[in-house]
């Protein structure tokens, strides 16, 4: 044998690695017509241009020099990149079938595998989906029953902040317990005390795992994962705190299946463990454990985070626009007064209407969306596009288009006024997505942002506490969320 030192063992390996690389490109690319993009380096292919803290901000950079739908390879994958109100809606709303499909993320991946309803696909993911939309139908969604929830969970909120008496306080805690609770009585027929211990431990751990996922080594395992997965980081963390969660759901489950009454389903758990008892084929297939982990994991971490992320946001604002705020608190005085507010009060309140939907586009609370995969080799704006191939629409580009908003950058309610004050739909407001695979909750959480927002303007104004500045500036994470900062909440009664 020949002896080689480490820099000449170092260099083989990277040249070897190349040529593969070069091999499998041009082997995938043969008879395709990807769309055009930067051009790749060797091994980390266009990671240099990406900010990993910020990538949507990248990609939507990017779009500017290669047009709203580009090729980009991260790492030694690839994935094309979609911007723009035109170009996402010709994608998941008009193909809607063909770009339906989860590319397998590895993170994603190791910590859920392809169950529950985000991240799987094919039959299983049809399964799940039908039983999650019909399931949150029965149990509330839409009908007056959550309603009644929403409004008896606002004023255990209002309670909360009437306890700190003006004084400076976090709300982040709060408002996800709350918000939590709606999805909780769903899933369990239950709700928490805001204190719980249980309750806090399920929210940090939603809430440590949502801001590591945004965290550049988390973004580097996605594109090398066979490199990292070996060594400690993030994404063990990530791995053990879902487990956490998921013991808690088996834990539940098993407590739900002893007092199970197939003729008396309390929630969604036992509406599920129901399906599992029927005997069908798809009983085996689609209805098993792993899959109702996953499930239930998916919806109650999704059905706190943004919704209460949200209305962050919104008190955040108001604090820094307080001609705003006190518009919106004689809207309501005019139409509601200190009655219980309500949903069919919703289209007399155009302006309340209005400030919350531009507190979902100016706080932009998902913005590089979750990866889609196109389902089957698709043709798409002239390039072919093969089955499989990672889709990254991008929310934050949609949500800021200037084509559809005036002033992307601004807060700026107009955006959803007509000039007589009247609301306004833009076709381009989609902070749940589009598609086949938009938000199954989008229904349930514009009635809690309307309904927990009208509540708490209806009761305090906001403001910051003295001497502080109010920062709009999202926090690093895979959703924009605000930095750290308290409010003081003062009584208007």
């Amino acid at each position: 044998m020949i002896p080689m030192d480490p820099v000449t063992i170092l260099v083989s390996v990277v040249v070897i690695l190349f040529l593969v690389n070069l091999y499998n490109n041009q082997k995938q690319q043969k008879g395709k017509n990807l769309p055009p993009g930067p051009r790749p380096l060797p091994l980390i292919g266009s990671i240099h241009l990406i900010d990993l803290k910020k990538p949507h901000v990248s990609f939507i950079e990017l779009s500017k020099q290669y047009g709203p739908v580009y090729t980009i390879h991260l790492g030694m994958s690839k994935m094309v990149i979609i911007c723009g109100y035109d170009a996402v809606k010709e994608a998941l709303i008009n193909q809607a079938d063909e770009f339906a499909d989860r590319p397998k993320t590895p993170l994603f991946y190791k910590i859920q595998k392809d169950h529950g309803i985000v991240f799987s696909n094919g039959e299983s993911w049809k399964a799940m989906r039908r039983f999650t939309l019909s399931t949150l139908r029965d149990y509330g969604m839409g009908k007056k029953g959550i309603e009644d929830k929403i409004n008896e969970e606002a004023e255990h909120l209002v309670q909360t902040f009437r306890s700190y008496g003006g004084k400076p306080f976090d709300n982040r805690l709060i408002l996800n317990a709350a918000v939590a609770n709606i999805i909780v009585s769903m899933l369990l027929n239950d709700r928490f005390q805001y204190d719980d211990p249980t309750l806090i431990r399920l929210m940090n751990l939603v809430t440590e795992n949502i801001r590591l996922m945004g965290t550049p080594m988390a973004r580097l395992y996605n594109m090398f994962p066979k490199l990292i997965d070996p060594l400690p980081g993030v994404h063990n963390t990530i791995a053990a705190n879902t487990e956490q969660m998921h013991n808690f759901m088996r834990e539940t489950f098993t407590k739900q299946r002893r007092d199970l009454d197939v003729n008396n389903q309390r929630n969604i758990i036992d509406a599920f463990l129901a399906k599992q008892q029927e005997g069908k084929p798809e009983s085996t297939l689609y209805y098993h454990d792993e899959n109702l982990t996953a499930l239930v994991a998916q919806l109650f971490g999704a059905g706190m985070e943004t919704t209460s992320t949200t209305l962050r946001w919104s008190l955040l604002i108001m604090i820094k626009y307080p001609e705003i705020q006190k518009k919106v608190q004689n809207e309501i005085e005019k139409v509601i007064g200190m009655a219980q507010p309500k949903l069919e009060h919703r289209k007399q309140m155009p302006y309340t209407d209005a400030v919350v939907c531009e507190v979902q586009r100016f706080g932009d609370i998902a913005p590089s969306n979750i990866p889609h995969a196109t389902s089957c080799d698709v043709t798409f704006r002239g390039y072919l596009i093969p089955k499989g191939t990672s889709i990254l629409p991008v929310l934050s580009s949609i949500l800021k288009d200037e084509t559809y908003f005036a002033k992307p950058d601004e807060f700026y309610p107009e955006h959803f006024l007509d000039a007589d004050g009247n609301f306004k739909k833009n076709d381009a407001f989609l902070p749940f997505s589009a598609g086949k695979r938009s938000c199954a909750g989008e229904s349930l959480a514009k009635m809690e942002l309307f309904l927990f927002f009208t509540t708490l303007l209806q009761n305090f104004t906001f403001q910051a506490p003295p001497g502080t500045v109010v920062d709009l500036t999202p926090a690093l994470g895979s959703t924009n969320a605000p930095l750290f900062h308290e409010i003081c909440a003062i009584p208007r009664s």
